[in-house]
């Protein structure tokens, strides 16, 4: 259904009208001077008038045309599509993702290459949420500092774009603040409705900085809701993750500790995360809106330059 944001743009059709009704013509006043010899001329003159006048009728409508596909397009035409149903089911899931320098470890392989353990974290998440078709997902990065990087969200695509482009040190490089991850993901999800509420936290450290303790952030968690399933990544013995911890926090929130010591590992979790049960939603509807006031600008941007042509035709042929 095609509408207009603005229709009253159009009263100001009248404007070109009354600009050449207002408008008064210099009157000048001189004596005349007779000049025989230039009568020649002026017959002359009179007949390319005959000539030039569809030329002079053609601009006026090209120059309507144009006046109006631009109140066309000041008037923000849109069209308004089919109500679209938002899926019924599914959970509310922030994705807490590990991104201090530690992540920097080359000891997953993938088809026979190593790299490091982010770029293994990105492989095997960023198919993970292709799979969570019916869930709202959310994407925290966490070093030195939590920060949100998404929302909740249904736009899996742009999740999935702004995992692959985070980068090694954007949350600070002089620690992980796993307490401050989980609090921000508290913050997001305890306002979302019950048994919605999941958190996947991965990490290859140990919690050294952050102001909020992650066993304090823990017992938010619980009394929020907040279900946290746990991962620790890191195919090397003593990697540097604190296991007790990561399990308790798991544990208490009534989700599951998972050791990825590869990125086969890593699959096999997501999978069975992935397993997770859809619970029923209040079903939304929404209109999907598509702007189309290009499309009346490019219409007169294009009668702009007709002009140009005419005109300059019209001076040829005189």
């Amino acid at each position: 259904m095609l509408s207009l944001l603005w229709p009253w743009v159009f009263v100001l059709i009248p404007i070109p009208i009354l600009y050449r009704y207002w408008r008064k013509p210099m009157q000048l006043k001189m004596s005349a001077i007779r000049a025989p010899s230039l009568l020649a001329l002026a017959k002359t003159q009179s007949s390319h008038t005959t000539g030039s006048r569809w030329i002079q009728q053609l601009l006026k409508l090209i120059l309507w045309l144009c006046w109006l596909c631009v109140l066309l397009a000041l008037s923000r035409p849109i069209w308004v599509g089919d109500p679209v149903a938002l899926p019924t089911n599914g959970r509310d899931l922030l994705l807490a993702v590990d991104i201090s320098p530690s992540m920097r470890q080359r000891d997953m392989r993938i088809g026979g290459q190593t790299m490091n353990r982010l770029m293994a974290v990105k492989a095997v998440v960023g198919d993970f949420v292709e799979k969570r078709e019916g869930d709202r997902l959310g994407l925290v990065l966490f070093g030195e500092q939590a920060y949100l990087q998404t929302p909740l969200t249904f736009d899996r695509k742009t999740l999935k774009t702004l995992l692959y482009e985070a980068q090694l040190g954007f949350a600070g490089s002089n620690g992980t603040a796993i307490g401050d991850a989980i609090g921000l993901a508290v913050k997001r999800l305890q306002d979302r409705p019950e048994n919605h509420r999941v958190l996947i936290l991965l990490t290859d450290g140990a919690n050294n900085a952050g102001a909020l303790d992650p066993l304090k952030a823990a017992q938010l968690a619980n009394r929020a809701g907040v279900k946290i399933y746990t991962i620790g990544v890191g195919a090397r013995g003593g990697s540097g993750f604190d296991e007790k911890t990561l399990a308790t926090i798991a544990t208490s929130t009534g989700g599951r500790f998972f050791r990825a010591r590869s990125p086969q590992e890593l699959t096999a979790i997501y999978q069975e995360l992935n397993q997770l049960e859809p619970v029923d939603q209040e079903a939304e509807m929404i209109r999907p809106v598509m702007s189309l006031f290009h499309w009346p600008l490019g219409i007169a941007f294009v009668a702009t330059l007709l002009i140009a042509l005419v005109r300059r035709r019209g001076n040829t042929d005189d």
